[in-house]
């Protein structure tokens, strides 16, 4: 790749500050390491799975499969490859692990933390399993392999009002995210759907932030604005916005609709990928950035590729997975 290649799907970009602006002299800085990460991935048949929320020269410059956590495991099964860079967080190459238990898994994030994923424990699961013994506990993707095992079913943001409403339970507790399991609670009430909603009380960071003055502002001043946005929103933001969806749900709607104006309320990552892939659309408003999403590097993927450490290796034990596994199929049969 030359340093005018890496501009010309860069150049749009502009979020805000520096970290997220692109000069042609930028890009030539991370072209060394970009051409390096790509030979060095192919001498060692490794495949490098990036999330949405990642860094733009991460996606546009090593990436081989962009997207969110689910569909980039998935992606993760049609490849050769025997080794797998995760570029996100750690629950998400445990996701990969669970279903590629034959590859090995690194992620070389310095932060592979998530405040939604360490908001509960699998002890805590077991605790709330024996107050509630008549319900089906069913997982966010955005949990440890250790919780779902401990659970009956894993959703992710895209099927989870599918799955809750098939599953033949009418007591379902759901975890870990409270704005999302107030959401499913809301939605299935519009149905006229009974069924009995518990959720814990976790949430994202990210999206903890936003609050229905976000949009109010965006309304007076850009009328003719789209407000798209995550399920991992509290449920003011869901009630107002004119797409709730999963972040490639969002991408694929802003991509359809004639609209031309965009608040877009999750990480800012997805944000840059709006303006590097259909720079028609306009952006108004701002985002927020995920810290341990942002604390994947260049520097970083390109050690794990030559020395990999111990705490970069995502390592199951079989037991963990299986079960694991096992709420992932669930997910299938239910969605």
């Amino acid at each position: 790749m030359t340093p005018e290649e890496l501009y010309e799907k860069l150049k749009n970009i502009r979020l805000g500050g520096a970290v997220c602006q692109y000069s042609l002299r930028k890009c030539a800085e991370y072209i060394p390491l970009i051409n390096e990460i790509n030979e060095l991935k192919e001498a060692k048949n490794a495949v490098i799975l990036a999330h949405s929320y990642i860094s733009p020269e991460i996606i546009y410059g090593v990436s081989d499969f962009v997207g969110d956590s689910y569909k980039l495991s998935r992606d993760a099964l049609s490849t050769k490859a025997s080794t797998i860079v995760f570029v996100a967080v750690r629950f998400m190459g445990e996701t990969a692990k669970i279903l590629n238990p034959e590859k090995e898994v690194l992620i070389p994030a310095k932060e592979d933390g998530c405040t939604l994923a360490d908001s509960i424990t699998a002890q805590q699961v077991k605790e709330l399993k024996g107050q509630y013994p008549d319900y089906t506990f069913i997982c966010y993707i955005n949990t440890s392999a250790q919780v779902k095992a401990q659970c009956d079913v894993t959703v992710t943001s895209a099927n989870v009002y599918n799955v809750v409403k098939n599953f033949p339970n009418d007591k379902i507790y759901f975890l870990p995210d409270k704005f999302m399991g107030q959401n499913l609670k809301n939605y299935l009430e519009h149905q006229g759907i009974k069924k009995d909603i518990k959720f814990y009380s976790g949430t994202c960071y990210v999206h903890e932030e936003y609050g229905l003055d976000d949009i109010l502002k965006v309304r007076l001043e850009y009328p003719d604005a789209k407000i798209v946005s995550h399920p991992e929103c509290n449920s003011a933001i869901i009630e107002h916005s004119d797409f709730v969806g999963s972040t490639e749900q969002m991408l694929t709607y802003m991509k359809g609709t004639t609209s031309k104006q965009f608040l877009m309320l999750t990480e800012c990552g997805l944000s840059a990928r709006l303006q590097s892939e259909f720079p028609d659309k306009q952006l108004v408003g701002s985002c927020t950035m995920c810290k341990y999403m942002k604390s994947n590097t260049l520097e970083d993927i390109l050690r794990a590729l030559k020395n990999p450490s111990v705490h970069d290796r995502v390592i199951l034990d079989e037991d963990t997975r299986l079960k694991a596994l096992k709420t992932i199929e669930a997910m299938f049969r239910w969605a």
